[in-house]
Parts: C-alpha cells; sequence; structure tokens
C-alpha cells in the first residue's frame, strides 16, 4: 500500500492562477505592440493601419501588408508574422513556466 498527503494554500493556488490568466489575457495587445513595433516604417501608414479585431486577430489592413510580411523592407527581411509568433510562443512558455 502506498498513501500520499496531498496539501496545498487553495488561496495561494487561486491567487497564482489569476495572475496567469491576466498573463495570458495580455498576450494578444503585446503581441500587437510586437508586430507593430517591427513593422518596417516609411510613412507611418502600416503601422497605423495595424490593430487588433475581436480581441485576437491582427490585422495589416493596408494594400502592401503581404509583400511587407514577405520580406520586401530591409527594415523586416523576415517580415512581421513569424517574429510575432516566435514571441507569442516565447511569451507563453515564460507564463506557463514550460
Amino acid at each position: 500500500m502506498i498513501k500520499m498527503d496531498v496539501k496545498f494554500n487553495a488561496r495561494t493556488t487561486l491567487d497564482k492562477l489569476k495572475t496567469v490568466r491576466q498573463q495570458v489575457l495580455q498576450v494578444p495587445q503585446d503581441a500587437l505592440d510586437y508586430f507593430v513595433s517591427i513593422t518596417p516604417i516609411d510613412t507611418g501608414n502600416a503601422r497605423r493601419s495595424t490593430y487588433l479585431s475581436q480581441g485576437k486577430t491582427i490585422v495589416g489592413n493596408y494594400a502592401y501588408a503581404k509583400p511587407l510580411d514577405e520580406g520586401y523592407s530591409k527594415q523586416a527581411p523576415n517580415g512581421m508574422i513569424k517574429p510575432t509568433e516566435k514571441f507569442i510562443r516565447e511569451r507563453i512558455k515564460k507564463i506557463t513556466g514550460r
């Protein structure tokens, strides 16, 4: 036979879960901020025309979004989507510790 007592402080655990939830809910806005920060800038139109839709989708609402993401600009040779995906993965790892 094997026995194990499981003890934890429910209050502390719930507080930690609340903190994790808040951090996870902040990820889309942080991702948008990162995406915009690496978007090439000439006139500023691309950065001004990028926004978060429905709280979860980054939208680049300008005609040349795809060429910029394909590395057209020397300012962002890797585009914006792949680096932002990497940013999100790293942020989630940091939040979850995994």
